[in-house]
Order: structure tokens, then C-alpha cells, then sequence
């Protein structure tokens, strides 16, 4: 929620959170998952990459396996770390952005 013009929102029921910027996903939560996860884009190489290093990294649960990932939270990474899929996840949907999204989202900056 720190970032530029994140929104949290339940478009799925009560159960499932989602985290967007300018309406575009880039994180989702089951809010009773046991152990906690959530799932984050991810650029297909990396995401293969991480599957491969990370026993707590798998494909995109109800998601497209390519571009995105599971990440359990089970304590077998920092929590740095879990930040910069975070972060590398939302940067991902920036790039993505058109440029008029991209100017309205510098609004947000300052």
C-alpha cells in the first residue's frame, strides 16, 4: 500500500485480496490461506528461475503459469526478499502501463 497509487480491493468476494495500480493486478492473497501466500507477476525467465532455487515458489495458482508465481510464505526467505518479488511484481505492471496511465501515475509521486 506504500506504493504510487496502489489500491486494495475484493473483486473476487471476501476471501481474496487484490492489490492493484491503475487498475492493473499485481498481487493476490487468499485471506484464510494457511500458510499465507500470494501470488505475483513475474517475467517468465525469472519465474522458471525462482521455481528452480525456491521450494516456496511455484506457478501461479488460478493464474497464467508463465508470467506469474505462488509464493508461500513458510519462513525459507527473508522477508527482503519477499519485498523485491513484491516490488519486482508491481514494476512489471508499471512498464505495462500506456502513457497516459503512466503520466496520471506520476501525479501520485508527488
Amino acid at each position: 500500500m506504500s506504493k504510487p497509487a496502489v489500491e486494495e480491493t475484493f473483486p473476487f468476494g471476501p476471501e481474496t485480496m487484490v492489490f492493484k495500480v491503475m487498475d492493473k493486478v499485481f498481487l493476490l492473497t487468499g485471506m484464510d490461506a494457511v500458510p499465507l501466500s500470494f501470488n505475483v507477476k513475474c517475467d517468465p525467465d525469472v519465474a522458471e528461475d525462482l521455481r528452480e532455487k525456491f521450494d516456496c515458489v511455484t506457478p501461479g495458482y488460478h493464474m497464467n503459469k508463465k508470467h506469474w508465481n505462488t509464493i508461500v510464505i513458510d519462513d525459507s526467505v527473508s522477508e527482503k526478499l519477499l519485498q523485491e518479488w513484491i516490488d519486482d511484481s508491481y514494476n512489471l505492471i508499471v512498464a505495462s502501463l500506456n502513457k497516459a496511465q503512466k503520466k496520471e501515475l506520476e501525479l501520485f509521486k508527488i
